[in-house]
């Protein structure tokens, strides 16, 4: 986590100073380490499969296609597939002693199909993927993910579980594994927690739950609980398996994602249970300075929250 100064004062300094420049810095840290990682790769031999883990809106979507793309360019043949692809049909998830369904659990996903599909990748079958729709709930009856591996091909599998050995030690091939999360809090001067890690991710939740899932502030609080408890149970006992960790914190995130997530928990009627802590986060977010959304690159990892 090197080269991450996450001070307050120098965020809205930077803010003020050169917002441009401020982007494009945050955008070259996180761009290089991507790069990096594409370079380890492509020195390998063999077929390859990337898993890739990560806690809710770390951005991992965005990272696999990033990583897909670079090695790409480098002539390296890499596909993306999601665990997400891999559930259970709605009605085949997992109970909670309280009689609702667990969406986090790695029991909710079709184990022995993704063991089948991925090992199969690895000999070099050519493999026939779900795609999940999660509108209706089930496997799509029309649409697949067909790969065929090249002797040198990569394919990227990222997930909440991807790191979870229950998944990984049925691999019959060789795996990179890399965990991704919001890594550094958002201190002041005095030593103070403006914003902790859960509290970024959450607001970068929250505002694309509301632009792209139709989702309520409420609705978003409502979720969150069950998720960071997922998280705890099935992602956080494993992540240090990972062979590479990349914190994909942007420290100009704030200042944009702000103009988005107060008027949200300004205007949005929200529930006791969950008021105190929408007062708190506000209070965070107006600690900081104004960057437009314009300045965010169209390929940027924040657009994965923010929409082009």
């Amino acid at each position: 986590m090197a080269n991450i100064n996450n001070n307050l004062e120098y965020i809205n300094e930077q803010a003020l100073k050169n917002p441009t420049d401020f982007v494009l810095k945050c955008e070259e840290r996180y761009n290089n380490i991507i790069e990096d990682i594409a370079k380890r790769i492509t020195t390998e031999k063999g077929r390859e499969i990337v898993m890739l883990a990560g806690p809710s809106s770390a951005g991992k979507t965005t990272t696999a296609r990033k990583l897909c793309e670079n090695l790409n360019e480098k002539g390296v043949k890499t596909y993306v597939l999601s665990l997400d692809d891999f559930y259970l049909n709605r009605a085949d998830i997992p109970y909670l002693p309280d009689g609702t369904q667990d969406y986090e659990t790695v029991y909710a996903l079709d184990l022995p199909l993704f063991t089948e599909c991925v090992n199969k990748l690895l000999m070099g079958e050519r493999v026939k993927n779900p795609v999940f729709d999660f509108t209706t709930g089930k496997r799509s009856d029309k649409e697949y993910n067909e790969i065929t591996l090249g002797k040198e091909d990569v394919v990227i599998i990222e997930g909440l579980h991807a790191l979870n050995p229950v998944i990984t030690e049925k691999i019959k091939g060789k795996l990179l594994k890399i965990y991704i999360n919001v890594s550094s809090r958002i201190y002041d001067n005095r030593g103070n927690i403006i914003l902790n890690k859960r509290n970024m991710r959450f607001v970068r939740r929250m505002v694309r739950d509301f632009k792209f899932r139709d989702s309520t502030v409420e609705n978003t609080y409502k979720l969150w609980n069950n998720v960071t408890a997922g998280e705890d149970k099935y992602l956080f006992p494993f992540r240090d398996n990972a062979d590479i960790k990349i914190n994909t914190i942007h420290l100009y995130e704030s200042c944009v994602l702000k103009s988005q997530a107060l008027p949200l928990l300004y205007e949005s009627e929200i529930s006791d249970e969950y008021k105190d802590d929408a007062k708190k986060l506000c209070k965070a977010l107006e600690k900081f300075e104004d960057i437009n959304i314009s300045s965010v690159p169209e390929d940027s990892l924040l657009r994965e929250f923010l929409g082009k």
